[in-house]
């Protein structure tokens, strides 16, 4: 054998083949040992293994529209810069800044040079500018950081962002990504400038990057965990992504077949691998792996028909084909769907050696094979034809005129036509349900669920798998009592075994707990129950975050979308105003078409018409998709916020602060770790937050002792939280339960320990406890502050966002409710602002005079 896969055993038997080709054959799933089999089929069994993979894609390319069609991408390689940290011992792209000076180049190539390849590819036809560049050069080179610097950029990221929107802006290529290892926050960045990226995976052996002479030993980008990692927050920010294996790099055939399935995995989990490329390992002078043997071509077959097997009908795959020496037709029969990139202007500068091979000839050879060539964009047809959430708003009139709108492929007559990169105009314009503030507590949500349920949150049984293991119960056998006594004497004391006993507490256990955490909170901050007179303006539900635990969030089009003008937000802060509020909490969903100054605009607009209204806006989520719509950091984003009226942020969009849990409630929200970042950067400019935890869905008592050690340890650090904000999961149209996924909210015992914790583990760094009526009503909210609690929070008096969840306890609560709330506990119960101050007496007596009328005083401003 002429390749360094090996099986381990010898090869396979001649039964265990032939059973895993009758397998293929008849349409059965096959499983990782099944695959590794049938990626030794050579000879008469190959034949049999493309035969049946061939079927597979013929029936994928039947459903899809494209019978009998293969396509291409006429493309341009733009090698931004050859500089990487990594050092891949097979690679000859990647070069050191002292041969690039003796060749006369830059660190980075210049926007004149790239605008000048665009520019001849737009001429001859290229619809796609493929981006490339080695990964995170300034983290190993200083000439890499000076460049980046000396031209204004602060990272890499930075100036592919910028060369993305002049590629755009001066030649209409569309850019496809492949900067290498990203980040979540990352791809929030480049999204809105490239409708697709990509990123191989190469491999999942993590023997061969962890071992000394492995091909991917000294590259910390290459680690498997990290590069799957990449493809998962590719999925969850609904990026049209590339990915695939390198094959004959000495995997096994075991390994090479785990690649596939891990791939196949990510792919049914998201829906967003849009193409898989399987590369045939060859071997070049002046590397460490020159010697190798380069992949045969049966090798590269076997796994083209093994992969469109395990990736099914709907997966597009790709081998390219200026690696093939022009065998184009085993490639076609083994299962492939397209060629890739193939480029009349540039070379392959990560195979230089080995030239693109002429369109008409690529065209003859799949018409020898009963295949009509077509032309696709960077992204693929099924992801032009999806748009939101995969295209960004300020891309579409870009793909809109290279993109035939029935196929999805390429207009064969489409020159690209520079088209200005900007924000969607009429950003504010008063559209859909504006009045579902007062509405939904009479007419209810038009459906329980948004027409795209089915896509827009990925794959329901993928979720059901991964959701699993994390909502095992798990033993304790830490002394409750033995607890109890340490959360008496010294609740700081508490050990995270004490209390993860004493989150599990049950009956008389529980009720001496709830008394424990009722005495801390007397002597922390007294018996006084605070409130705040306050309004929630929800200016936009149009979302595509994908948060599976949402059931505010909708599509433009859906019946309950909407979204509100600048006017009718400082309207409604202006009536708020009227009847004795001190503030507005204004937090929206994540709409597209809004720009990420509309933030600026809308604080602005509540200043300019009410100046002394605190201005409590916007969670860490929004703040990073401001701020990475802008091309802002986050802290020059909060710092323009704050000048333009943010006062504090609401501690929102936390959930929790796991991300076992985090990846199974929402699809495309940000990280633990960015929400952490966020909420410390604002802290540090002296913007102070609330917190929150939304428990009882997929979580476990563990869960939520890490979330509250974690906040426990921010507030040591930063002192900027106001309050802690128990929310329980509203259940009932929460898109995760009706998929039957999650728990239907938290039992009473849940919340009350939950409660009588927050106060135990966060004494004393977050004095205030604040329990939801809106989600426990008047008598839950009362047991609360039997349990630890001390605020109730604010009059709200609009709330949508657990209305539309299916909570029943309404939108609003006169102060008058809220002091008999608090008279139920026994305490009495005194107005706040939202630092926790005293209320100026104005306030006082503009909130008692109106208290009880809110409803008729608020009606539906058009």
């Amino acid at each position: 054998m002429t390749t360094s896969a090996t099986s381990g055993t010898g090869g396979p038997t001649e039964n265990s083949l032939r059973r895993a080709l009758r397998r293929a054959r008849d349409g059965v799933s096959l499983d990782v040992s099944e695959a590794a089999v049938l990626l030794q089929a050579r000879g008469e069994h190959l034949t049999d293994l493309s035969a049946s993979a061939a079927r597979v894609r013929d029936a994928g390319l039947d459903a899809a529209g494209r019978p009998g069609v293969i396509t291409y991408s006429k493309s341009v390689f733009v090698p931004l810069t050859r500089l990487c940290r990594d050092k891949c011992h097979y690679c000859t792209f990647v070069t050191v800044p002292g041969k690039l000076r003796r060749a006369g180049h830059g660190m980075f190539m210049s926007p004149d040079e790239v605008l000048d390849i665009a520019r001849k590819g737009a001429a001859l036809g290229c619809k796609e500018a493929l981006i490339t560049l080695g990964d995170k050069p300034e983290d190993r080179w200083p000439e890499a950081r000076e460049w980046l610097d000396a031209h204004g950029y602060d990272d890499t990221i930075a100036y592919v962002r910028a060369i993305s929107i002049r590629i755009l802006e001066e030649t209409g290529l569309l850019p496809h990504l492949n900067p290498g290892v990203l980040s979540w926050t990352d791809f929030q960045r480049l999204k809105p400038v490239a409708p697709s990226m990509g990123m191989m995976l190469e491999t999942t052996a993590t023997r061969l990057w962890s071992e000394p002479g492995g091909p991917h030993h000294g590259s910390p980008d290459k680690e498997p965990a990290v590069r799957l990692r990449v493809l998962e927050d590719a999925g969850r920010s609904s990026v049209p992504f590339t990915s695939g294996i390198l094959i004959g790099i000495g995997e096994t055939y075991e390994e090479r077949a785990e690649s596939l399935f891990a791939l196949r995995k990510v792919a049914r989990a998201h829906h967003g691998i849009q193409e898989l490329i399987i590369q045939n390992f060859r071997a070049k002078p002046d590397t460490a792996m020159r010697g190798m043997p380069d992949a045969e071509l049966d090798e590269l077959v076997a796994t083209v028909a093994v992969a469109r097997l395990v990736l099914g009908p709907t997966a597009c795959l790709q081998a390219p084909p200026n690696l093939v020496d022009s065998e184009y037709g085993r490639l076609i029969v083994a299962g492939i769907d397209d060629w890739g990139g193939v480029s009349p202007l540039t070379i392959d500068h990560v195979n230089p050696e080995r030239p693109w091979p002429q369109i008409e000839e690529l065209a003859e050879q799949s018409r020898a094979a009963g295949f009509e060539l077509r032309e696709r964009l960077c992204v693929y047809p099924e992801f032009v034809r999806r748009g939101e959430p995969w295209l960004d708003p300020r891309l579409r009139p870009h793909v809109a005129a290279l993109a035939d709108p029935e196929t999805g492929l390429a207009r064969p007559d489409a020159l690209p036509q520079g088209l200005p990169w900007q924000e969607p105009d009429e950003a504010f314009t008063a559209t859909g349900r504006t009045d579902l503030h007062r509405t939904i507590d009479t007419e209810g949500r038009t459906g329980d669920r948004r027409e795209d349920f089915d896509e827009v949150y990925g794959d329901w049984d993928a979720l059901r798998e991964a959701a699993a293991p994390g909502m095992v119960p798990e033993r304790i056998d830490t002394d409750v009592r033995e607890a109890l006594r340490t959360a008496a004497d010294d609740p700081t004391k508490l050990t995270d075994a004490e209390a993860l006993a004493l989150l599990h507490a049950d009956g008389p256990a529980l009720d001496a707990l709830c008394r424990v955490a009722d005495d801390v909170r007397k002597s922390a901050v007294g018996d006084d129950v605070t409130y705040i007179v306050t309004r929630n303006i929800n200016f936009t539900n149009v979302c595509y975050t994908g948060c599976r635990f949402c059931a505010f969030a909708q599509r433009r089009t859906d019946a309950d979308a909407y979204t509100l003008s600048l006017e009718q937000v400082a309207d409604r802060a202006a009536q708020a105003w009227d009847v004795g509020a001190v503030e507005v909490c204004m937090q929206g969903g994540i709409h597209p078409d809004l720009p990420g100054t509309a933030y600026f605009d809308i604080a602005r607009a509540v200043k300019e018409r009410v100046p002394g209204m605190h201005v409590h806006a916007f969670s860490p989520m929004e703040v990073v998709n401001g701020a990475t719509r802008t091309g802002l950091s986050v802290r020059e984003w909060l710092t323009a916020a704050k000048e333009a009226g943010l006062d504090t942020i609401p501690g929102t969009a936390a959930e929790i602060l796991d991300d076992e849990v985090r990846w199974i409630l929402t699809k495309g929200k940000l990280p633990a770790a960015t929400w952490i970042e966020v909420v410390e950067t604002a802290h540090e400019l002296g913007i102070r937050s609330s917190s929150t935890m939304m428990y009882g869905h997929v979580d476990q008592p563990r869960h939520w002792l890490g979330h509250l050690r974690t906040l426990a340890g921010i507030q040591q650090r930063t002192g900027g939280f106001t309050e802690f904000v128990t929310l329980p999961f509203v259940h009932t149209n929460a898109p995760v339960y009706l998929a039957g996924i999650a728990r239907p909210g938290p039992t009473v015992r849940d919340n009350r320990a939950v409660t009588a914790m927050a106060r135990l583990l966060l004494h004393p760094w977050i004095p205030n406890i604040q329990t939801s009526w809106v989600k426990l009503g008047a008598e839950g909210a009362a047991e609360m502050l039997r349990s630890g609690a001390n605020d109730l929070g604010g009059t709200l008096m609009e709330e949508t966002i657990s209305r539309m969840a299916g909570s029943s306890y309404g939108s609003y609560k006169s102060v008058k409710d809220l002091v008999e709330v608090a008279e139920a506990a026994g305490r009495p119960a005194k107005p706040r602002t939202t630092l926790y101050g005293e209320v100026p007496e104005e306030r006082r007596r503009a909130a008692e005079a109106s208290d009880g009328h809110l409803p008729e005083l608020l009606p539906v401003l058009d």
